[in-house]
């Protein structure tokens, strides 16, 4: 199920990427060659004509007066194909035959699309209501259902030898309900005393459950306590305008901390010849995507608008084969006022899509060693056997 959401999601942040160069490019008059989802060699190919969709054959090098539909074996990507972008045909519908600007906004019609995907899910979830933390929420948020929830456990805990686990509901402590987060914290701390052992009531998925908890020495915190963290979640929403203006602000604090993290790893790749952060392939993220909706929809579609924004940002980085690259060979030659050679342009995107195919075949091997059973049990599962 994990690698089948996976590919869903995979699917709707290419299509949209997709979708943004398309348009803008017809919008521009340039002739779409081929739509495709996944990377050759192609597995299908349609062409629509007066009379009906034709299918097209595997291997046909054919130009065709329309655009070709394909769907290729290796599902992990996609692509529209340009006439004239590697500079191999002119003409007034070419690629080469736009002006820089209109290159430009064609090459970056990808990545916004992705920002706007990933505005458009936290807007909608904004309006219809969703379940988050109610801590330092703007006076026009409307909140019910609000109730305290486990933040963290730290680990070896009393509260995690206990049972206690994040996302649990605290319903009462000792037979006694709490206003907020705030009130249980302080009667947790005022009773954090050896010898003591206090009666917790929860709920989990439904499920209420009771344990007891008895504090002790956590050596994270140097003191005596439980070891648990604790927030006030509820439903929240907004009117229409405030959950725009929210969402903005939204995807721009991510934006800023994607940046800001990549610039991070720019520089430990640079001076300390290693890269600190945790990075996963498509098999990390399809862990993650399993693990993350059991959580509900919400979680699922948050992990989407991030990864969205991810794709938006990492695509635009001015790497050969991706859209910064050959945005920035187009700065280049409006600089220029002269064209860039393509062999040298097309030879360098060449190297850039290797290179970037390597470093995607090195971190899979390594998420396969973490997660090679899961996968191994994913394809047993979509294949029946």
């Amino acid at each position: 199920m994990s690698l089948i959401i996976f590919l869903i999601v995979l699917s709707i942040l290419v299509m949209v990427h997709e979708c943004g160069h398309y348009m803008v490019a017809r919008l521009f008059g340039v002739k779409v060659e081929e739509f495709g989802y996944g990377f050759p060699p192609r597995l299908l190919g349609f062409v629509r004509s007066a009379t009906g969709w034709k299918r097209v054959k595997i291997g046909d090098r054919q130009v065709h007066t329309r655009t070709i539909w394909s769907l290729n074996w290796l599902p992990l990507g996609g692509f529209v194909r340009l006439k004239g972008e590697a500079g191999e045909a002119v003409g007034e519908d070419s690629f080469l035959s736009r002006p820089a600007f209109q290159r430009l906004l064609i090459l970056a019609a990808g990545v916004i699309m992705n920002w706007w995907l990933a505005f458009a899910i936290f807007a909608t979830g904004l309006v219809i209501g969703v379940p988050m933390s109610t801590d330092g929420l703007p006076p026009e948020a409307m909140i019910s259902g609000q109730r305290t929830v486990v933040e963290r456990i730290l680990p070896d805990s009393p509260a995690d030898k206990s049972g206690v686990r994040a996302g649990d509901r605290i319903l009462s402590v000792d037979g006694r309900t709490f206003a907020d987060a705030d009130a249980l914290h302080r009667y947790l701390s005022d009773h954090s005393l050896e010898g003591i052992t206090m009666r917790l009531q929860f709920d989990r998925k439904g499920e209420t459950r009771f344990t007891s908890v008895s504090p002790g020495y956590v050596e994270k915190l140097k003191r005596i306590g439980v070891g648990i963290g604790l927030m006030d979640m509820g439903i929240v929403r907004f009117k229409p305008l405030d959950a725009i203006t929210q969402s903005v602000q939204i995807c721009w604090r991510y934006t800023t901390f994607i940046v800001k993290t990549l610039a991070g790893m720019a520089r430990d790749l640079v001076v300390k010849r290693r890269i600190q952060q945790d990075v996963s392939g498509p098999v990390g993220i399809a862990v993650a995507a399993g693990a993350i909706a059991q959580q509900g929809w919400w979680p699922l579609a948050q992990f989407v608008a991030l990864l969205s924004l991810n794709l938006s940002i990492v695509n635009f980085l001015p790497i050969p084969a991706l859209d910064g690259g050959r945005a920035l060979f187009v700065l280049v030659e409006w600089l220029r006022r002269k064209r860039n050679n393509a062999h040298v342009e097309n030879a360098l995107h060449q190297i850039g899509f290797v290179t970037l195919l390597a470093l995607v075949a090195l971190v899979t091997v390594r998420d396969i060693g973490q997660h090679g059973g899961w996968l191994l049990q994913g394809i047993r599962s979509i294949i029946g056997s």
